[in-house]
């Protein structure tokens, strides 16, 4: 079975250095092993190794065992292709052909819905008339739905954002709007 590095991270290397001499001072023996990862774990504030690998677990570590840094990767190109169907305002012009670039455009639409707030089926159709110009929101009202964006009641009277973080491409499409000229080829800020 393969062994997951996990990082081993000190604020400070001399608090560090004093607790693990502390600790070392009252014992008999060198310490084994797993002492002495429960030592170097206590050493960092946790209760024991196991209480420090329950909190690393899952955090991502570079080659040489640090942190690493993650960056979510944004295809600028799929950004730009999706920032085409937009105008200037923001609004969507035309209903993408593509089901990725549908996804994308969504969040756009999302982000025009005010947050924790019901909204009624008309002031819905209100509020994506000032976001699209081809006159279909029962198309958009249905894929916000779908896509788990927007939640509505069983009679489709109530709508509601569904609060979640937007992907790192649709946040990049979002200030791309913001900035101005979507159709371009210019990479997204």
């Amino acid at each position: 079975m393969a062994r997951t590095p996990i990082a081993f991270v000190a604020g400070d290397i001399s608090a560090l250095a004093k607790s693990v001499r502390a600790q070392l001072l009252q014992r008999t023996s060198p310490p084994g092993h797993v002492e002495l990862l429960n030592i170097l774990a206590r050493a960092t504030g946790h209760k024991n190794y196991q209480h420090f690998r329950a909190n690393a677990v899952g955090k991502p570590v570079d080659d040489r065992g640090g942190p690493a840094v993650q960056h979510d990767a944004v295809d600028l190109k799929r950004v730009q292709r999706a920032a085409r169907h937009f105008d200037d305002h923001g609004r969507l012009l035309r209903w993408p052909a593509r089901h990725n670039l549908q996804q994308l455009s969504l969040w756009v639409l999302w982000a025009g819905f005010p947050s924790r707030c019901s909204l009624a089926e008309a002031e819905v159709k209100a509020l994506l008339s000032r976001q699209h110009a081809f006159a279909d929101d029962a198309l958009l009202r249905r894929a916000l739905c779908d896509h788990g964006l927007v939640s509505r009641t069983a009679d489709g009277r109530a709508y509601r954002r569904i609060e979640r973080p937007p992907p790192m491409e649709a946040v990049a499409l979002l200030r791309h709007l913001k900035t101005g000229a979507p159709g371009q080829s210019e990479a997204v800020p």
